[in-house]
């Protein structure tokens, strides 16, 4: 499974930029956040989406 992270303005809560990762990769994408403060909107990805 894929899925579509986003990482959040930290004033306004608006999307600043998006990749897509698979199911391997999350972990450690919100590990790295989570040390630095940063917020992130985690959503499956669509089937099309690369």
């Amino acid at each position: 499974m894929r899925f579509e992270i986003m990482r959040l303005d930290d004033v306004d809560g608006t999307p600043v930029d998006s990749t897509v990762v698979d199911a391997a990769s999350v972990n450690r994408i919100v590990q790295q956040a989570a040390a630095i403060g940063q917020r992130l909107w985690i959503r499956p990805a669509d089937p099309t989406a690369s």
